[in-house]
């Protein structure tokens, strides 16, 4: 958590998974559904780690989150109706974010945060990132799907503005020629981008032979890597970026 004392704002951030960490894992593969009458269905793994006690809900006092998700936070903050805050709440920013709830969790964010207290909600997904396609989005049951504005980057970090990322549910043995040759041009673009770009972008020995090797069999999985996403924030076209913060202040002064 930090202040930008500029614009007077206070930017939370919350970790993902740990490579290391057995306990995240677990978390990630507790696919179980919690039900909530207000919210609908949520991905309890995640609620676990936000501090839900099973039985019992989330209660006023939370102790500090293992892990979060930006939409799930929200999701608490309203179910407490913490106007105050939710107010005060400029928008969520989340970074190869997997579907965490049903479509009833899609219209309670929606309707009770997103447009009633204007907040800007931008996810970003970059290329074949295995994680935003997860859990699989089954049309005829809604169990799991997204919502809000999608800035998707290809592996060029060229990005647009989209309703849902392509091929939102991965697994496909058309798309493995594609996602291989994705990989292939990464691992290329490793050892020439510092040399056009500067020693910022050089990448270690460590992140070439653990991340983008092994991207050639699972690119899907490679892709979810921070830097990727931290490389379409600082060389992607910014012009994406602001029409889509443009349409969430649209949004926001009509509500």
């Amino acid at each position: 958590m930090f202040r930008d004392q500029r614009t007077n704002k206070v930017v939370v951030s919350f970790r993902g998974t740990e490579g290391f960490n057995a306990r995240d894992w677990c978390t990630d593969f507790d696919i179980t559904c919690f039900e909530n009458p207000i919210m609908g269905t949520i991905h309890s793994g995640f609620m676990k780690a936000l501090g839900l006690v099973m039985g019992h809900g989330w209660p006023p006092e939370l102790p500090a989150p293992r892990r979060g998700v930006g939409d799930t936070v929200s999701a608490i903050l309203a179910l407490h109706e913490e106007t105050e805050l939710l107010e005060r709440l400029e928008g969520v920013y989340t970074f190869g974010q997997p579907r965490v709830g049903d479509s009833k969790f899609k219209n309670f964010m929606e309707k009770d945060v997103l447009d009633k207290y204007g907040v800007k909600y931008l996810r970003f997904v970059y290329c074949n990132d295995l994680v935003p396609r997860l859990p699989f989005d089954d049309p005829l049951t809604n169990l799991y799907t997204h919502f809000g504005t999608c800035l998707y980057f290809n592996s060029c970090y060229k990005g647009r503005i989209v309703v849902e990322e392509p091929h939102k549910n991965y697994f496909s043995c058309c798309g493995r020629p594609r996602r291989f040759l994705n990989a292939l041009l990464e691992l290329v673009r490793s050892l020439y981008l510092p040399l056009l770009k500067g020693g910022d972008y050089r990448e270690g020995f460590a992140m070439i032979m653990l991340v983008r090797f092994p991207a050639l069999i699972l690119p899907g999985a490679a892709d979810h890597n921070p830097l990727d996403y931290v490389n379409a924030t600082r060389l992607g076209s910014i012009k994406v970026f602001e029409q889509a913060e443009s349409s969430q202040k649209l949004l926001k002064q009509g509500r």
